[in-house]
């Protein structure tokens, strides 16, 4: 379930930087970072998979919680505003209502409703207690049915980052534990900006006070646990340890705090969200074929240089058809006249988001394979030793230069009758497009195979060459055969339009 949901979040252009589960809280924490774009469409497809997955009449857990989504916040990193925070969250809980049929409350700067700042107010009862009040007719979503189902409800917002802390305590009072956090916690006239619970943890044979510092500048993690490790004092309960789920800015923590606070499992390159930015910076700084703009890729393409060549083309034109299969199954999704397709829909989605991922990983390893063969060829042979060193290099460097083509060809041929299917079956409206990722993907097929054919014609392993000619031929008639079906397929929805 786990990997299904974690599968569904991998949309280009959004990186999955944090993941964090546990048996006690039976709660997925995931964190991502992308444009706000990228980010709105994997929180969605990873709404959709737990949706789908998670029935809350048969979830338990130590942590509140209210539905199979439960709450995706939306945070400013980096050239975005709250104000663009806010705006996406009550776009994204409009598509939830509108698409899933989830029941929306927006909350934190989100919020529509003054005391639906607080994610406790919201999440007040949890599951439980929200679907009671709803059926009557109290404490209404934003968005959405009015009456929560077996996926619960959602709560989507906009805020500052929020520190998710944990600390571990010993003993099994967990009477002590919830008087702690009531101590601690500013509902209750304990430190601001502090939210805690404490509940009993059997699986680590302990008790722990569980508090999210929603503005560390307020409160920091050093200044809660202290004051939890003071409460604690009191009642005869020691720390044991602490943990922090998911990530923290830089300035949360200080000099000599991992240490002082006794975090577990602290990894500051993972965890610290300054430090994932600077990565994702690095990696965009390699200049991947999916991080340029439509007219930077034509122009290297049509620049004189060897790469990028068709290759790289026909990997692009398959990242192009999965894109468009993925639009007709959103477009189909949810819409009325469609509901027969809908679970499938919901399969092709995420499975075309991430095949148009893979196409474009293999656009940058074509064109690093046909470096390779010019690398190999400038290779020195003044003698007799590396005459044959750049022999074998050239081989090779070539041997991957077909592979790498025949790789796209594979997958295009694969995701073709998904094509076809969305064509056949999607919204009448985009049949147009269904045709068009067919003929994108047969392209990109016909291209590498191409590409194929010219590389291993310089192979001197005959059986590799022969392999690679046999799958070829097979990949070309498929493609063909199913290609044959896609204009038929068009027509006939021309006459439905």
């Amino acid at each position: 379930m786990i990997d299904q949901i974690l599968a569904a979040l991998q949309v280009p252009g959004a990186r999955l930087v944090n993941v964090q589960w546990d048996g006690d809280h039976n709660r997925l924490d995931a964190t991502l970072l992308g444009s706000p774009e990228a980010v709105r469409a994997s929180a969605f497809a990873g709404a959709r998979a737990a949706v789908r997955l998670i029935d809350m009449e048969r979830h338990r857990g130590s942590h509140p919680r209210m539905g199979a989504v439960d709450v995706i916040p939306f945070m400013p990193v980096r050239d975005a505003t709250m104000e663009e925070c806010v705006a996406l969250a009550r776009d994204l809980g409009r598509d939830l209502a509108e698409r899933l049929g989830l029941p929306v409350y927006l909350y934190d700067r989100a919020a529509l409703i003054p005391e639906r700042r607080s994610l406790a107010e919201v999440r007040r009862g949890e599951y439980e207690g929200l679907k009671a009040a709803v059926a009557a007719g109290e404490r209404l979503p934003d968005f959405g049915p009015h009456e929560i189902g077996p996926a619960g409800a959602v709560a989507v917002g906009a805020r500052k980052p929020l520190i998710a802390f944990n600390v571990y305590l010993s003993g099994r009072d967990e009477a002590g534990a919830k008087e702690i956090a009531r101590a601690v916690r500013e509902s209750s006239g304990g430190m601001p900006a502090v939210r805690a619970i404490g509940f009993d943890v059997a699986d680590r044979d302990c008790v722990t006070v569980s508090m999210n510092l929603v503005d560390y500048e307020v409160t920091s993690p050093r200044r809660a646990f202290d004051a939890v490790a003071e409460e604690a004092g009191r009642r005869g309960m020691s720390v044991l340890s602490s943990e922090i789920v998911g990530l923290v800015p830089a300035g949360a923590l200080g000099e000599g705090d991992v240490r002082h606070l006794r975090l577990e499992g602290f990894d500051e390159r993972e965890q610290i969200l300054e430090n994932l930015v600077s990565r994702g910076d690095e990696a965009g700084a390699e200049g991947g074929f999916g991080d340029v703009s439509v007219a930077g890729f034509l122009e290297r393409l049509a620049s004189g240089d060897a790469t990028p060549g068709g290759g790289t083309a026909a990997a692009v034109a398959g990242a192009a058809g999965t894109a468009l299969v993925a639009m007709v199954g959103r477009l189909t999704d949810g819409k009325e006249g469609y509901e027969a397709v809908f679970e499938r829909m919901a399969e092709i989605i995420p499975a075309a988001d991430a095949a148009r991922a893979a196409f474009l990983e293999l656009a940058d390893s074509d064109a690093e394979a046909f470096d390779g063969v010019m690398a190999a060829f400038r290779l020195p042979k003044g003698t007799d030793s590396e005459r044959v060193e750049r022999g074998a290099a050239i081989q090779r460097a070539f041997l991957r230069a077909a592979e790498v083509p025949a790789e796209v060809a594979r997958r295009g041929v694969a995701f073709m009758p998904a094509a076809i299917e969305v064509l056949e079956n999607g919204n009448v409206n985009a049949a147009s497009d269904g045709f068009a990722a067919a003929q994108m993907l047969f392209g990109a097929v016909q291209t590498a195979l191409a590409n194929v054919a010219i590389n291993a014609g310089s192979l001197k392993d005959a059986d590799a060459a022969e392999r690679l000619g046999a799958e070829s031929r097979e990949i070309d008639a498929r493609s063909r055969a199913l290609l044959e079906t896609a204009g038929p397929a068009f027509r006939r929805r021309l006459e439905q339009a």
